[in-house]
Order: structure tokens, then sequence, then C-alpha cells
């Protein structure tokens, strides 16, 4: 497809993020309802346009049907939702290591530490049978968030800035003092967050793709 197709794509997405965003800004929940529900098939489109790879593809879907799950309270809901994402970063996980090998010790224990400060200090405000499935899905989206430093600056704030998503979430369930209109900045971080997600895979993907066409050019033309 056309890059002007990947423009209107990338623009139905920000208008559908800012129906979103301004509806619970304004507490009127039907449009967050609707808007939320085509956040991530958007992405998922302008990402495919631009040829992302499949578990790029695969993790954006997945998380939209976390979103979906999550948009009920009920409490098989939640772990289902929290499951789907579970899944989408297993898919980051691979992909980033698919993508690039670079490594950092401090990273490494900067990630490792914040994951561990994370559990312990929700696991008593956390309901008996959520503690496990929170620490092992927070493991998971740390590891991710990690993964993500591999790709550059601009995915590794959207790590960072899942992970401040989830973790304000998880201290709803725990039951901690909420920031005024908390629904606003979880949906806006994890907004911005898949988005620079996807710019920070497609980002070495375009960068190759002149690469490659001049060395297949070369090839081509070599008697």
């Amino acid at each position: 497809m056309s890059p002007r197709s990947a423009r209107v794509l990338l623009v139905c997405f920000a208008l559908a993020a800012a129906v979103d965003v301004l509806s619970l800004l304004a507490g009127y929940d039907p449009a967050h309802r609707v808007a939320k529900a085509f956040l991530m098939p958007l992405l998922a489109a302008y990402a495919g346009v631009r040829g992302a790879p499949r578990l790029l593809l695969a993790a954006l879907l997945l998380g939209w049907c976390g979103d979906l799950a999550l948009l009920s309270d009920a409490g098989p809901a939640f772990l289902a939702g929290m499951a789907c994402f579970a899944a989408g970063h297993v898919c980051y996980l691979v992909l980033f290591r698919r993508t690039a090998r670079v490594r950092d010790a401090r990273l490494v224990l900067g990630y490792a530490t914040a994951l561990v400060a994370l559990v312990v200090l929700l696991w008593p405000g956390l309901p008996a049978g959520l503690r496990v499935p929170v620490a092992g899905y927070s493991l998971l989206l740390t590891a991710m968030a990690y993964g993500a430093t591999r790709l550059g600056p601009v995915a590794a704030l959207g790590g960072v800035l899942f992970m401040l998503s989830d973790t304000l979430i998880a201290t709803g369930v725990a039951d901690w003092p909420q920031l005024p209109k908390a629904a606003f900045w979880i949906m806006l971080t994890y907004i911005v967050a898949q988005f620079l997600l996807v710019r920070g895979v497609l980002g070495p993907l375009a960068a190759r793709r002149p690469t490659v066409a001049a060395y297949g050019e070369m090839r081509s033309t070599t008697p």
C-alpha cells in the first residue's frame, strides 16, 4: 500500500486516541469504550502497511484483546486481559531478541531493582488470588521494557511508559491512593507506549531497507 495509506491510518489512530483520552477527562464512558476498541487495530493496520514484522502485529492485536477484556470490571475479565497482555509481551520479547543484541549490565540491574521494588510494595495490598499472577506479569512486563532498550531511546521510552501505565493499574487493584483522573493517565501512557514501541521497531527496519535495496541493485547490475 502507498505511504498515503499509512498516513491516513496514523491520523485515524491519532483521532481515536484523542477521543479516548478526552472522553476520560470529560467522564463520558461510552465514547471511551468505542474509541478504545479502535486503537490497537488502527495502530496494527498502520504498522502492517509500513511492513511491520508479524510478531509486532501479534503483540498489538493481543493488546487489543486485552483492551476489550479490561472494559469489564469482572475479576475473570481482568485475568483474561492480563493474560492477553502477557502474551503480547512475549511477542515483543522474541521480536527484540531478533532485532538487536546490545546488552548493558547496569540496565539489567536497574530494571531488576524496579521489578523487585514494585512486587514487594504491591504484594500486601493485592487480593490473594492476584498476587502470583501480578508478580508473573510484572516479570514479563519488565523484561519487555528492558528488551525495548536494545532498539534505542524511542522504544526504551515506550517500554518505560508501558510499565508506568500498568503500575498505575496495579496500584488501583492494590487500593493505593490514585491520581485524579487515573484512567486518563493510564490510557495516555499506554497509548503513547504502544505507539513508541511501534516506531522503535519500524525505525531500524526503514533504515535497513535502502541498504538492502542498494545491495540488490548492485547485485543485479554485476556482470
